[in-house]
């Protein structure tokens, strides 16, 4: 009678295994099928993405401009954003979008008689070229910078837009973008493959049971 239980408990715990499989499959295979078909549309997004923004580049670029002017608008209001423009013109070594006079967009910084503030006809110190020898950031570096000369200028601060900064970082760097790209996409699409692949050995190992 102990070996007929113990049969009995060995099959229950061999059909529940089976069972356990089974649904696991059908699982997995449901999951692949969705993953599969996400990584496509993915693909196909980034893929009239990429067409588009080639396509309207101009748009885009205005887009930009337009961004970093109303930014400049409100670099004092908030402090995320302020050294998010800090960042940009540092890295870019840039100053306004196109050109320093942007700054003129702040009520701060612009050059107008009523603008009382010790800023006025100045720019950001992230415009200042870095002089290496120099550890500690001079925060005052931009004060009055726009009342010079341009020849002046162009020894104290950045004169060159962000975005024709941005522009000809991507000419020089398109090998490198366009490859990133396209690695991303090779892996999308390999992705793809091995989801398909698993999908196609689950139905087979159904329909051999």
């Amino acid at each position: 009678e102990s070996h007929s239980e113990s049969r009995k408990y060995r099959s229950k715990i061999v059909k529940e295994i089976f069972l356990g499989i089974t649904f696991l499959g059908i699982g997995l295979w449901a999951w692949n099928e969705k993953f599969s078909v996400f990584l496509g549309i993915i693909f196909f997004l980034e893929l009239t993405a990429g067409v588009l923004a080639f396509v309207f580049k101009d748009w885009i670029k205005d887009q930009l401009y337009f961004f970093i002017n109303n930014n400049i608008r409100a670099y004092r209001d908030d402090i995320d954003l302020q050294n998010l423009i800090d960042f940009t013109q540092e890295y870019w070594q840039c100053c306004g979008a196109f050109g320093a006079d942007d700054w003129n967009l702040n009520i701060y910084f612009n050059c107008t008689d009523s603008n009382a503030s010790r800023e006025r006809c100045g720019v950001p110190f992230s415009c200042c070229t870095k002089d290496p020898a120099e550890d500690v950031i001079n925060t005052q570096c931009g004060y009055d910078a726009r009342q010079k000369p341009e020849v002046d200028q162009q020894i104290v601060i950045y004169t060159k837009g962000c975005v024709p900064q941005f522009e000809k970082w991507l000419q020089d760097n398109l090998t490198i973008v366009a490859g990133i790209f396209i690695g991303i996409a090779l892996l999308q699409i390999f992705g793809i493959c091995l989801a398909q692949n698993l999908v196609s050995d689950i139905e087979a190992v159904r329909a051999s049971w």
